[in-house]
């Protein structure tokens, strides 16, 4: 690691997820309908919990047209981690 990825407040660079990255936003996106997001790399910020950037591939159910999207989640140290923004890119 770098020492950017240590540093608290930096972004890292977008990577492969981690399991625990791909367990933050299956709990984020529970029940959440009408866009299927899949994630494809990540980008992780350290605050006051963890700050996720999700590079994704997003689908319309029963639709074969697809886009990126950036999904943002926002996993506080205690408590459940929420999407905080979602954007088309």
């Amino acid at each position: 690691m770098t020492a950017q990825e240590h540093l608290v407040g930096g972004w890292t660079a977008y990577h492969k997820l981690t399991p625990k990255d791909q367990e933050v936003f299956k709990e984020a996106l529970a029940g959440f309908v009408g866009v299927n997001y899949t994630p494809e790399l990540v980008s992780t910020q350290v605050v006051n919990g963890t700050n996720y950037r999700y590079q994704t591939k997003a689908t319309l159910p029963g639709s074969s047209s697809s886009w990126q999207a950036i999904v943002e989640i926002y996993a506080p140290i205690n408590g459940k981690p929420h999407i905080t923004q979602i954007h088309r890119i």
